[in-house]
This record gives C-alpha cells, structure tokens and sequence, in this order.
C-alpha cells in the first residue's frame, strides 16, 4: 500500500515534508493528490518575504528573526531561495549552514530551494512549498529570497509582510530608491547599520517613504528600522514592527483582501500553466509544433493567426 503523505505531514513528519516538496521542485505529479489533500489544512500561518539585494545579509537576519520568534512561543518555517547550480539545478549557498543554529529545534523547519531560472528572487514552487508548512502547522514563515535587487517583487504575490533589507555602503540602494522596488516593503530594515552612511540611508529610506506618502496617501506608512544582524541588534525593533504591520491588516480587513487577491492571482497562473503544459505536450508529442515553426519560418504562416486556431481548438471558443 503506498504511503499516505499528506497524513504523514499532518502529523508531524519532516521526511514526509521533505519528499513532497522535492516532488513539487521537480513538478511531480505525485504531488498534486498531496497538494489536494492538504489544502484545506492550510490558511493559519503568517507569511514574512525578506528581500534585498545580494550582500545585505538577508540569512542573517532571517536566522536572528527566527530567534525571537521562538521566543514569542511561535513555529517558523523558512524557504531560503538560492541562486541554481548549473550543473544540477539545486540550490548552491546552502542557507542551512547560515541558520545552524536552529537545526536541532524541532518547531523550525528549513528548506533552502533553488530558482531553476524562475525569475522574480524566487523559486516556481515556493507558493506551495508555504502551503506545505502551513499545513505542517508551522505559525510563521519566512521566505528569504534570492536577492537579484530591483527585479525582486515577485514576493508581493505570496507575502503577508514584505520587509526590504538596505545596506549602506552598497551603492544600490539609492538606485533601488529610484526604481519599484520601494514600493513592495511594508517594512525597512537597515541592516549593518554600524557602518558609515547607516544614519544618512536612514534619512534617506524615511523621506521617500513619507515623500511617497504624501504623494499617494494609503492607510499603512511603512515603519523604517536599524539592525546589525550579526549582533542581534535591532531584531527585536524589526519583529515589533512586523507584528505592528500584522495587527494592522488584520483590524482593516486587509489581510483578508490580501489573501483573496493572492488566491485569484494564483488559481490563475495555475490554469495557464496547466493548459500550458497541456497544449505544449500534445503539439510537441505529435510533431505538430516543428511544422509550425517551419511554416512560421518561411512565412507561411504568422505567429498571431496560429496562436487564435490553437486557442480556438483547444477551448472552442473564438479569443476576442
């Protein structure tokens, strides 16, 4: 009889974990009846993205957050998103050597996953690997993302708080200033804010915000903050701040509405990816895509006229 895995999961099984979320890295379809299975478990935990470009010491911080969360009593898990090697595929820093510390605490679980080319700072799986350890009952979980600076927004999409690690001295944090980036945090953290310049990207992170928050009012001004990961110095501030930013979307009703957005987002990126897949294997398999291409090539066809016949034919209706 083969193993039932959601219910290992459900309780308390990290190998269970371990194997569904390498089958979802791997887009098994053995983790789609899990993935059923354990959806209804899952909506508890809280949601926590740090992000930053490389260098600014987002595993530090994420460690030393993870200390004060178990202090408050709560579980964590943590998605460390890492660069892929290009020979494997797998995750290449190992973030898991960064957080030994937390490596024999039972009530926090670590997964250092690769990007596999998915762009965005994150893997294509990290949505559902959340929906894992939430279902695992983790309380918190944070996502440290793969730090490739102003393109890393993708974190929005599945974060409950989005703190932005900014290290003076770097050089791109002004120019993340002046790019989307900065819209994206709820929170900021400054992080080795014992360097030189610390004070002056203080003041310079709080004029934007408040400049941005005179320009377009909203009801949530993002709260900046100094740590020195490394020291434990500022952590404390960045979680009460964190939990500032929670007690906010939860009293506004705005947590809800995030997460229904996030749901609509999702359902649909999973349907085009399965009709995707679905249309992609069968032109492929039959050798209907080469022709295409042939055709395309030497102007038979255009590109516009085989996408509207193929959407038409696989869902019978005509594109508007």
């Amino acid at each position: 009889m083969p193993k039932d895995y959601a219910a290992e999961i459900l309780a308390g099984s990290t190998t269970a974990v371990a194997r569904l979320i390498t089958w979802l890295e791997d887009e098994d379809e053995r983790a789609y009846q899990c993935m059923v299975q354990l959806y209804r478990h899952t909506g508890k935990a809280y949601i926590i993205g740090i992000t930053g470009s490389p260098g600014a010491g987002k595993s530090t911080l994420t460690d030393k957050l993870t200390r004060h969360i178990r202090k408050a009593g709560l579980t964590v898990g943590i998605i460390a998103v890492d660069p892929s090697s290009p020979f494997t595929g797998g995750a290449i820093l190992g973030d898991r050597v960064r957080m030994s510390e937390h490596n024999l605490d039972e009530d926090v679980y670590i997964r250092s996953m690769a990007t596999r080319g998915f762009l965005g700072g994150m893997s294509k799986a990290t949505g559902d690997v959340v929906k894992v350890l939430d279902a695992f009952g983790k309380d918190v979980i944070i996502i440290e993302t793969v730090g490739v600076g102003q393109d890393e927004v993708d974190i929005i999409g599945i974060a409950d708080t989005t703190c932005l690690v900014l290290v003076p001295g770097l050089g791109d944090a002004i120019q993340s200033m002046k790019a989307g980036i900065m819209e994206i945090a709820d929170v900021f953290a400054i992080n080795k804010a014992d360097r030189a310049g610390a004070d002056q990207l203080l003041a310079e992170v709080t004029y934007r915000v408040e400049q941005d928050a005179h320009i377009k009012p909203t009801d949530w001004t993002p709260t900046v903050v100094k740590t020195v990961a490394v020291n434990d110095e500022g952590v404390d501030q960045l979680w009460e701040a964190v939990k500032e930013h929670r007690a906010h979307l939860e009293e506004n009703g705005k947590l809800q509405e995030k997460r229904r957005e996030r749901t609509y987002r999702e359902t649909l990126r999973m349907i085009h990816s399965e009709l995707f897949r679905i249309v992609r294997e069968q032109l492929e398999n039959s050798g209907q895509l080469d022709h295409i291409v042939e055709e395309i090539l030497d102007r038979k066809l255009d590109p516009y006229s085989i996408m509207r016949q193929i959407v038409s034919k696989w869902l019978s209706i005509s594109p508007k």
